[in-house]
């Protein structure tokens, strides 16, 4: 049975009632978790009330699925563990929402109050465990702060910059009955701070060459119109980091691709050389600009990001625009449609060149299967409401590289700590929260063997995924850099055979089918999408295609490494 607010006041309820009852009343309506004997109260209460509970195989992947869910449906995820180790496996997943800026609460178990530092069962500090990976952190004392507590976690974790946050609830504080106040948080406000939008008017209407840098911070939102309104205005090419992939469609005319390591070379050599540059929600991070200390010497930066810790943080001399994303490119877009602007014409036409020269050609028909030639297929194959997850090494880049996000489609990566292990559960969470579109998760045959274990989980609770395994036998970016900078000493890179997926697939209640051959790409898509089941298709990639071109870290992108594929011929 689930109270409502108005009875609070004459009533006594546990801490973990209230806690449950105050997720439902904020509209939360899946959690991922593993229960265990601190955080038991807390699924008694789960138990009565209409809160959809999905039980996951290892609590890291909780955390996964709960990035995976904030990052679709657009409002924060919960996860849930037990004190000590469940507490302890959430800590990956926590920090690899806290470097994408993806909202997630996550809720620890702990010890009774009169226990905490004694080395109780399955006790550890998770307070200042999770402080350097969430935005705030609470212990809940008494039983008094519940409520708020709770209302205030799901309150900050989804304002200004997104990202996660931290509950640790003592066991006795989730058992004992109080009466509950009804005192309300107030919400926080997002301030827009337009002070210098005078000059960045100024710097765009005197420059004839600009480039906007779209970056995660913009993919929260539904619609980004706006972005594609100032560029077109501008006649300004876009270009994306690796988090901003997809924030506009890729097939739209102005838009280059990503930048950076593993990015376009026309987008990289644009961003480079552009007199201006309109950075939109990104952080300039050593994977989007290789050296951040020449970037800016003879640029004009306007950076716009709603935390204004990111100004003048990785790139000095920006003007700064601070607020959200779509409400500043709004206000900066109307105040340049009352302007004369410079004849960009010759800029967009060298554009334009530039841009026919970086036409790669990756339907690769030979066999053994290239890498390539997966994404091809799956530019072709995939439905245009599709959401592509990927796990992290050079399947992830390869994507990045070649996969087109047009349309409805959407695409989802660990950006900033690089999370191996996090495709197949961040897709999970992902068709929660959207389960009416198809879900595919790229990986490779290191990732998958870090969560594959989570394909039960997806058979038991219906969350139909399609997994696409690079398989070369190897961790395949740790053997390509051993191959380039160690002397081709592969030490501890080699995988083997072992396991067979598609086995461990059909084992654990799923269909799959191995690919040979380049030609079996298509049909193994069109089974997949045929499956009531999750399914896993095991691709025999070619382990000694490299991947390129990309940036040498700490070199300039004049000297990237073009391999033997790429067309890109520095002007």
């Amino acid at each position: 049975m689930v109270f409502k607010s108005d009875m609070w006041m004459d009533m006594l309820l546990t801490g973990a009632h209230v806690s449950v009852d105050q997720l439902r009343r904020l509209g939360v309506r899946t959690i991922f978790g593993c229960p265990g004997g601190a955080i038991l109260p807390l699924y008694d209460e789960l138990y009565h009330s209409d809160i959809n509970h999905i039980l996951v195989r290892h609590e890291q992947n909780a955390a996964h699925m709960a990035d995976g869910y904030a990052r679709t449906a657009k409002v924060p995820g919960v996860c849930v563990a037990t004190s000590g180790p469940g507490a302890t496996n959430l800590i990956t997943g926590i920090a690899t929402a806290y470097l994408d800026s993806s909202p997630v609460i996550a809720i620890t178990g702990q010890v009774t109050t009169s226990s905490i530092g004694s080395d109780a069962f399955q006790e550890v500090d998770a307070f200042d465990l999770f402080r350097p990976v969430t935005k705030q952190n609470w212990r809940i004392e008494t039983m008094e702060e519940v409520d708020q507590v709770f209302r205030s976690a799901y309150e900050v974790s989804f304002s200004g910059r997104y990202g996660p946050v931290h509950i640790d609830f003592p066991l006795d504080v989730q058992k004992e009955n109080f009466s509950p106040t009804n005192d309300h948080v107030q919400p926080r406000q997002n301030f827009t701070d337009l002070r210098n939008l005078a000059s960045a008017v100024r710097i765009l209407e005197n420059t004839p060459a600009p480039v906007l840098l779209v970056g995660g911070g913009t993919k929260w939102e539904r619609d980004n119109t706006n972005i594609l309104r100032l560029a077109e205005l501008l006649g300004a090419p876009i270009v994306t980091t690796l988090m901003g992939k997809g924030a506009v469609p890729e097939n739209h005319p102005l838009v280059l691709g990503t930048v950076g390591m593993h990015g376009k070379m026309v987008a990289t050599y644009v961003l480079n050389n552009a007199e201006t540059v309109v950075s939109i929600g990104s952080r300039f991070s050593d994977r989007s600009v290789s050296k951040p200390d020449n970037f800016g010497n003879e640029k004009n930066i306007i950076h716009i990001d709603v935390d204004n810790a990111e100004f003048n943080k990785n790139i000095k001399g920006v003007t700064p625009l601070f607020g959200n994303s779509k409400e500043v490119v709004l206000a900066l877009t109307d105040a340049l449609s009352e302007r004369e602007l410079k004849d960009g014409s010759e800029w967009r036409r060298k554009i334009n060149e530039l841009k026919k020269s970086c036409a790669c050609d990756y339907n690769l028909t030979s066999d053994p299967v290239k890498p390539q030639k997966i994404i091809f297929e799956l530019n072709r194959g995939l439905e245009e409401n599709a959401i592509l997850v990927t796990d992290v090494g050079r399947h992830q880049m390869w994507a990045e590289h070649f996969f087109e996000v047009r349309n409805g489609r959407e695409f989802m990566t660990s950006g900033g700590l690089g999370t191996m292990g996090f495709g197949l559960p961040g897709g999970m969470g992902a068709k929660v929260a959207a389960p009416d579109k198809p879900v595919y998760c790229l990986t490779g045959d290191g990732s998958f063997q870090m969560s594959f274990k989570e394909l039960a989980t997806a058979v038991e609770n219906d969350i139909k995924v399609t997994v696409i395994v690079m398989n070369d036998g190897y961790l395949g970016m740790v053997t390509q850099w051993q191959n380039m900078f160690y002397g081709k000493r592969l030490s501890a890179s080699k995988i083997g055979v072992v396991p067979d997926f598609v086995k461990m697939a059909e084992i654990l209640g799923c269909q799959g089918s191995v690919v040979n051959k380049s030609s079996e790409l298509s049909e193994a898509i069109h089974a997949a999408q045929k499956s009531d089941v999750p399914y896993v298709i095991d691709v025999q990639v070619d382990p000694e295609e490299e991947l390129a071109p990309f940036i040498i870290p700490g070199t300039s992108y004049g000297e990237s490494y073009l391999g033997k594929r790429c067309r890109w011929r520095f002007p």
